[in-house]
């Protein structure tokens, strides 16, 4: 009978003692979150119970598996006890980044909420981005590390290895110049503020927004749903254009080739009208100037602003297409034309004088 009834103590009690102080930090966090709605922390600090629940349940196990005097724990408990440390470590690591994302994200969301300049808040989720990226990455390694130290071979491995450190150290240096070149890149872009997540830029060519940024790459979406995956290296060794730098507002232009007899001061009233009632205007400016001509036309440029990007394309979009019908259907002479001129006869006296040319 006591050997039924221990291994259910021991199992059973560790189980019953975990979900109690799961659910009673669940209850404490959820009534200081009531009290504290300023700060998002302890309600972000909620999604820690699974993990804590883990590392409490492997701990209690770790400690008092050895009481269950089970003859297949007693004949492996060596390798339970390795397995079970192993487990902790992990759960460790685990609630731990856990942890510093709740508290990292509650940092970003309060920041976020007091903060109006939408540039600022773009730098700082970029940053926070990275520095939750580095803090898993960190104790990750430091919980691997953890785990092969539990390994008695292992650890004689690595004793012996430190000898050669500095020579691995260097081929692994110039064997990974480029991941490292890359990762010193997105330092430099998380905390340069050269480009944030949500930024606008054109790179080679493609306009698009930045979606994601790693220690290693960064992900563009363009205007027609793809993805640009790019090395960081490439934004600090090339020039791009950022249309967000320094705000998000931008100007933009509108080409027109007309005939030189269109009403360029009716077209400059009509544009007026235009911007006015686009609910895309940002209100900064607008104007329209003649800017070149040619033999047979001239140039007509229109310029508008907008808040960000793509109220701009939607807004020069706008005014070219109601210019044109405008001018179609009451100027309809201001559009170019080309200047043609009937076939000479052939009985004329040029095709007398073409005859003359062939024979």
């Amino acid at each position: 009978m006591e050997n039924v009834l221990r291994p259910l103590i021991v199992l059973g009690g560790s189980v019953v003692l975990t979900l109690l102080v799961g659910w009673l930090a669940d209850q404490l966090l959820q009534r200081v979150d009531v009290r504290r709605p300023e700060t998002p922390l302890w309600g972000m600090l909620r999604r820690c119970r699974l993990p804590l629940q883990t590392v409490l349940l492997t701990a209690l196990l770790r400690g008092s598996y050895e009481q269950t005097q089970w003859r297949i724990i007693r004949d492996h408990e060596v390798g339970i006890g390795r397995a079970l440390t192993v487990l902790l470590i992990g759960a460790s690591a685990w609630l731990v980044v856990r942890i510093a994302s709740a508290a990292v994200e509650a940092t970003y969301a309060r920041y976020a909420a007091l903060t109006t300049d939408a540039a600022r808040v773009r730098r700082v989720r970029t940053q926070v981005t990275l520095i939750m990226r580095i803090v898993t990455a960190v104790v990750g390694v430091v919980a691997v590390a953890a785990m092969l130290l539990t390994f008695p071979d292992f650890r004689a491995i690595g004793t012996s290895m430190l000898a050669s450190a500095g020579i691995i150290g260097i081929v692994a240096g110039v064997a990974a110049q480029s991941t490292l070149s890359n990762m010193f890149a997105g330092f430099q872009i998380a905390f340069g503020d050269m480009v944030r997540i949500g930024d606008t830029v054109v790179v080679d060519g493609e306009w698009g927004v930045v979606e994601e940024v790693t220690l290693t790459f960064l992900t563009v979406r363009t205007w027609d749903e793809r993805r640009l995956t790019m090395p960081v290296s490439y934004f600090t060794s090339k020039p791009f254009e950022n249309w967000s730098r320094g705000g998000a507002q931008i100007t933009g232009t509108v080409f027109f080739h007309l005939d030189h007899a269109a009403p360029v001061a009716l077209m400059r009233e009509r544009l007026r009208q235009l911007v006015e009632q686009s609910p895309v205007w940002d209100g900064r400016g607008w104007s329209l100037v003649v800017t070149d001509t040619t033999p047979s036309t001239m140039v007509v440029r229109a310029v508008v602003t907008a808040k960000d990007a793509d109220d701009l394309w939607t807004l020069r979009c706008s005014v070219r297409e109601e210019l044109i019908a405008w001018l179609y259907a009451r100027h309809p002479y201001a559009l170019p034309r080309v200047a043609t001129m009937p076939a000479p006869d052939r009985h004329d006296g040029g095709g007398t004088a073409a005859r003359r040319d062939d024979g």
